[in-house]
C-alpha cells in the first residue's frame, strides 16, 4: 500500500470497523469489494486492504461479518473468568483513587443510563480493573478477545440481564472494602452469569 492509498484505506477501515460494531452493518452481512466500494464511493484497493484488517482482527470471516460461535464465546469467557477474577482480587488491594472514582462513574452511569451508555459502561468498567493491573500479559491477552467481546454485544442485547448493575456495584464495593477475595468471586460469579445469558438468548 502506497502513501497515497494509505489516507483511503485508514478512513475505509475505520468507517467499516465502527459500523459493524454499532450495529449498522448487521451480523452475518456479505461484504464484497464491489459493494462496499461504491457503497463508500471509493476505489476497490484500499477496500481490499481495509477488509484484509478487519478479516485479521476476527470481524470477518468468509465475506461475512462474523458471528461468534457457542464455542468461541466459551473459550473467552474461560479466560476472562481467570484473568478478570485476578484483576478484580489486585484492585481490591491496590487501586488509585482516578480508577476507583472511574468506577463509581461507570456505575452510576449504567444505573440511569440508555441501551449504549449502559454497554459502555460496562465495558469500562471490566477495562479499568483490567488496566489497573498494570500487568502488560494480561492486558494483551485481554485486549486481543475484544473484537470478540464487541461482537457478541452485537448479537446478545447484555443490557437487559436482571442485576447486571447490581453486580457491579457489589463488586465495586468489595474492592473499597480491600476484600480481593469477594471481590475476585463476584467477578467470576458476574462473568459466568454473563456467560449463561449469552448462551439462551443465542438458543431463542
Amino acid at each position: 500500500m502506497n502513501k497515497k492509498e494509505e489516507p483511503s484505506y485508514v478512513s475505509a477501515y475505520e468507517l467499516l470497523r465502527n459500523q459493524i460494531l454499532n450495529g449498522e452493518i448487521k451480523p452475518e452481512t456479505k461484504l464484497t469489494e464491489t459493494m462496499l466500494a461504491k457503497k463508500l464511493n471509493l476505489s476497490r484497493t484500499p477496500i481490499r486492504s481495509a477488509m484484509t484488517q478487519l478479516k485479521n482482527e476476527g470481524f470477518i470471516k468468509n465475506k461475512h461479518v462474523h458471528v461468534p460461535s457457542e464455542k468461541e464465546i466459551r473459550d473467552v469467557f474461560q479466560v476472562r473468568v481467570i484473568l478478570e477474577g485476578y484483576a478484580a482480587k489486585y484492585c481490591a488491594n491496590v487501586i488509585s483513587e482516578e480508577a476507583l472514582q472511574h468506577l463509581e462513574q461507570c456505575v452510576a452511569t449504567a444505573q440511569k443510563g440508555s441501551k449504549d451508555e449502559i454497554l459502555q459502561a460496562n465495558y469500562e468498567f471490566h477495562q479499568v480493573l483490567v488496566e489497573e493491573t498494570h500487568n502488560q500479559e494480561v492486558i494483551k491477552i485481554i485486549d486481543q478477545m475484544q473484537t470478540m467481546i464487541f461482537l457478541m454485544r452485537q448479537t446478545v442485547t447484555l443490557h437487559r440481564r436482571v442485576h447486571l448493575i447490581d453486580e457491579h456495584e457489589n463488586i465495586l464495593n468489595a474492592i473499597k472494602d480491600n476484600n480481593g477475595p469477594l471481590a475476585e468471586r463476584l467477578l467470576q460469579e458476574h462473568l459466568n452469569k454473563d456467560l449463561e445469558f449469552t448462551m439462551n438468548r443465542l438458543k431463542k
